[in-house]
């Protein structure tokens, strides 16, 4: 059998792409990572569109540079954004996007009421549209654009009594009315799993859609015989386009374990 013992790039606006790592260690042991976060033009959310083509074309062009075997979108902004742009460019490498768990939490919710918690960009984009369309047209999906959240994350604040107060207004009123899923449609938003849990209640399931990126990044890599057949002797370099002593404080918290990250810049900042 062949083995390509290359890294997967992934890449994020900044913090919010290690929940999608920490999945895909568990589903990929035996590959190596390079993980990207551009936390200098964190977040992505509220960017026009165009800005966002261009930084994650930056920072794909930044990991094709390190030779990467396939990519790994990291951040539901960048993705429904530029999915298409960044086929385009690099058609030679296997490309997997990130998509909210719309489908999942259609076939969970008992009520028929679901709430997809995301950014702005992700709720209002024709793609995410397109996914309520035909996963979910008999389920009620109350769309939740949860600014300041990312910011949470990116400074480190998991847990406690702000984030739970943030989440409370946000969520409160789709809870009331009955919603009993809720769909985590940020990357950065899993970093809150527990917060999200206690203002959410033991009815209501809590769901995103790392592990399925996982299994697809799998999928892809085996389908194209791209697959690693021997553990790396280190899994994952992190870079940064920001501080990387703050970078690597949050990433351990966030991937319970210790991060050394270095700094990077790509070709576009703003």
């Amino acid at each position: 059998m062949a083995s390509d013992s290359r890294p997967i790039g992934v890449f994020d606006s900044g913090i919010g792409g290690l929940t999608i790592l920490r999945e895909l260690l568990r589903e990929l042991p035996t590959e190596r990572f390079i993980y990207f976060g551009d936390d200098a033009n964190c977040p992505y959310g509220p960017r026009p569109e165009h800005e966002v083509r261009a930084l994650a074309l930056a920072a794909a062009r930044w990991l094709v540079a390190r030779d990467v075997k396939a990519i790994v979108v990291a951040c539901n902004s960048a993705s429904v954004s530029a999915r298409e742009v960044l086929r385009a460019a690099f058609p030679e490498i296997p490309i997997v996007v990130v998509v909210p768990a719309v489908k999942p939490a259609a076939a969970l919710t008992r009520s028929g009421k679901i709430i997809l918690a995301a950014t702005a960009r992700a709720i209002n984009d024709r793609f995410t549209h397109s996914l309520i369309d035909t996963f979910a047209s008999g389920v009620q999906v109350i769309s939740v654009a949860c600014p300041g959240l990312v910011e949470l994350v990116e400074a480190g604040i998991l847990t406690g009594p702000e984030p739970e107060a943030v989440l409370r207004n946000y969520l409160g009123p789709a809870l009331n009315a009955g919603a009993d899923v809720v769909v985590l449609g940020c990357t950065h938003f899993p970093a809150l799993r527990e917060p999200v849990e206690r203002v959410a209640g033991p009815t209501v399931a809590v769901i995103d859609s790392g592990a399925a990126v996982a299994r697809q990044t799998r999928h892809v890599l085996a389908s194209r015989e791209l697959l690693a057949a021997t553990p790396p002797s280190v899994p994952v370099e992190f870079w940064t386009s920001g501080d990387p002593a703050r970078f690597a404080r949050v990433a351990s918290l966030v991937l319970a374990h210790p991060v050394t990250a270095r700094h990077a810049m790509t070709d576009v900042q703003w």
